[in-house]
């Protein structure tokens, strides 16, 4: 839903479907990383439910350096859009995709403070995804890597047959 901001200076939220801002909060929880409030919230209109999020915007900006040098805003929501699209018609859900943005977000901020370059973010996000669904991680690969050929699916759809994190343990005497 879109925001809007009323009379008595208070921001509501509007229905996706009908655009009212009367709704009643039908459920409130913590995202598993405490990063947001999750509520669903039904129109009082229409009868339509829908999800909305809360969390704290970050006084200082995150930038990225991008592959040509230039810098821009880095926000949670290109974030969210990319993996969005990596993630379209898999078995992921949209809370899913909501907690892991967040998740990438906060650590690439805490770890970077105000500026992170696109190898960092391209490498966070490959991370998470290949933990959580191996096409998306594909999807987001071969744009993130600019795959031109075929082969170069098949290349990293091999490194995923790999085990990703092994540790190899020599024993003494064995």
């Amino acid at each position: 839903g879109e925001l809007r901001h009323t009379i008595s200076g208070i921001w509501r939220m509007r229905c996706p479907k009908c655009e009212c801002v009367d709704d009643k909060v039908i459920d409130s929880r913590s995202s598993r990383d405490d990063a947001a409030i999750r509520r669903r919230r039904e129109c009082l209109k229409c009868g339509h439910r829908f999800t909305t999020y809360e969390q704290i915007e970050r006084a200082s900006k995150l930038m990225v350096m991008k592959r040509d040098g230039r810098t821009e805003d880095f926000t949670r929501e290109k974030l969210l859009l990319s993996l969005q699209r990596a993630c379209q018609k898999r078995p992921v859900t949209p809370e899913q995709i909501e907690e892991l943005a967040d998740r990438i977000f906060n650590d690439l901020a805490t770890k970077h403070g105000r500026e992170v370059s696109y190898r960092e973010i391209g490498e966070k996000v490959m991370g998470e995804l290949r933990g959580l669904d191996k096409v998306a991680y594909i999807r987001y690969a071969s744009i993130y890597r600019q795959f031109e050929e075929p082969d170069e699916f098949l290349t990293e759809i091999k490194k995923l047959e790999k085990p990703h994190d092994t540790l190899t343990i020599r024993l003494p005497g064995v």
